[in-house]
């Protein structure tokens, strides 16, 4: 059996930078689907494994353990399909886009809604959750209003994982707190520093691009086209505003995500009964298949045909080929390597944000998975912020500031996909307005270099001198004079 060896980076390279080449080509030029695209990447990366001695048991073992790492999530976007379908069917989003309608000004829609997802995916600790309830809601809403569908959806995830970044409920907030080995509180406290200044340029940014947007420049007789089809279509009543409540509840009683997804599901199925007059096979049918609008009226029926299991293999399956890809980058140690080469170019600690932040960021592309984005890199620099004295949630806060504000700008990263399939725009449309993924990394970055809010390391044994590095030179000058 061929010995495995560490690859060289030029081996490490030629994946990514394949990669790169055949999803961008195949996007832009060819105008298709990313899937097949990373197949082929996938094959590329498959015959470097071997190169540098991977088996085919080795490189099958890898695909599959990253696979199973995102089982969950797998089965978290088939029930949030058979979510919006109910929802749709019972009348709660189009109650929700009806009286959104009615009370928003379209000068203050976005950073309004931007407000609202962060406050829903706080409370439910899932940008998921926030994307595909009142996400899908604002989707509706900026349509009727005339806003871009792709500002419309930035808007959307910037709130959304503005409240996953910092809920403690939140799988990578836990996961960034664990790879740094950090409390999960001081972790939270440590990304107000970064991500409230961040957030609050974005709302700022949403509000002057949303002043072009006035009731004189609206379409009132589009508002008024879609009100009318959807008051004609459903039985709109307040009380369809319950289902998303009930998931804001099972947030607050910590209910996890998977049943609580579910029970927001039933309760839709049951007020689709009692509201819209389905009958049972209509909810299995739309759980299974999606609600398709039947209104004859375009922009309407676009709004509202979304939705079901079927309507998220797209997804799924996009998601699993992603994570074969990294799965192989992994197990044939070609992330490490790389990893490795660009902790060489760390002299600082600006620098070492950087560095941290720009990992995440490249884990986000080439892995395709956001947890692996904080985990890879928390556990390669976590001696590094040791030696310089820092604070272990200072690694934690950085790893968030990259790896996870990016996972949803790639089209091949599970949350890419997601977002992109919830809202129904494509993820490079949408790449743009995302502002507060787009800030967050420089604020970090300009923070570090300016010393604000570095949280160093404090000694008070006795005997013990403390001294504050601020780069790895000047530590290892006092290490040799030591």
């Amino acid at each position: 059996m061929a010995k495995v060896r560490k690859p060289k980076i030029w081996e490490a390279l030629i994946p990514i930078i394949g990669m790169a080449i055949i999803i961008v080509y195949s996007m832009i030029v060819l105008k298709i689907d990313p899937h097949i695209p990373i197949v082929i990447s996938t094959i590329l990366a498959g015959l470097m494994a071997l190169k540098v001695g991977c088996t085919w048991f080795e490189i099958r073992d890898g695909m599959v353990e990253s696979i199973y790492r995102a089982v969950e999530a797998l089965v978290i976007v088939m029930i949030v399909g058979m979510l919006i379908g109910s929802w749709v069917l019972a009348g709660s989003v189009p109650a929700m886009i009806f009286y959104g309608l009615e009370l928003i000004s379209p000068k203050y829609f976005l950073p309004t809604g931007c407000i609202l997802c962060a406050i829903v995916s706080v409370a439910t600790g899932s940008a998921w959750t926030s994307g595909g309830t009142i996400g899908v809601a604002l989707m509706g809403i900026g349509t009727g209003l005339g806003i871009n569908p792709a500002l419309t959806a930035g808007m959307v995830v910037s709130g959304a994982y503005f409240g996953d970044k910092i809920s403690p409920l939140s799988d990578s907030t836990n996961v960034a707190a664990a790879a740094a080995e950090t409390d999960l509180y001081l972790h939270v406290k440590s990304m107000m520093y970064t991500t409230v200044p961040s957030f609050i340029i974005a709302l700022v940014l949403y509000f002057i691009v949303g002043l072009k947007y006035n009731s004189s420049t609206v379409n009132l007789e589009n508002i008024t086209l879609i009100k009318n089809a959807l008051s004609t279509t459903f039985n709109i009543s307040p009380w369809l505003l319950i289902p998303p409540i009930v998931v804001l509840v099972t947030a607050v009683k910590k209910v996890p995500a998977i049943p609580s997804l579910l029970i927001a599901t039933i309760v839709g199925g049951i007020f689709a009964m009692i509201f819209q007059n389905a009958s049972f096979v209509d909810i299995l049918n739309v759980l299974q298949d999606g609600y398709v609008g039947e209104t004859n009226i375009v922009i309407v029926d676009k709004l509202l045909t979304r939705g079901g299991v079927n309507g998220m293999l797209w997804t799924i399956s996009l998601i699993i080929f992603a994570l074969c890809f990294g799965g192989i980058l992994e197990k044939a140690r070609f992330t490490e390597v790389i990893l490795e080469k660009l902790i060489q170019y760390v002299h600082s600690v600006g620098s070492l944000v950087a560095t941290t932040i720009v990992t995440g960021i490249l884990c986000d592309f080439v892995l395709t998975d956001q947890y692996l984005a904080n985990i890879i890199p928390g556990r390669m620099f976590y001696k590094v912020y040791d030696d310089m004295g820092l604070e272990r949630y200072y690694l934690s806060r950085t790893l968030e500031d990259g790896g996870s504000l990016w996972s949803p700008m790639f089209p091949w990263n599970g949350c890419g996909a997601y977002q992109s399939a919830t809202l129904g725009v494509p993820t490079f449309s949408y790449f743009p307005y995302v502002f507060l993924s787009l800030i967050n990394p420089i604020v970090s970055i300009f923070m570090a270099y300016m010393g604000i809010a570095v949280f160093r390391k404090k000694l008070e044994k006795e005997g013990i001198e403390v001294v504050e590095v601020e780069n790895l030179d000047e530590l290892d000058q006092i290490r040799k004079n030591n």
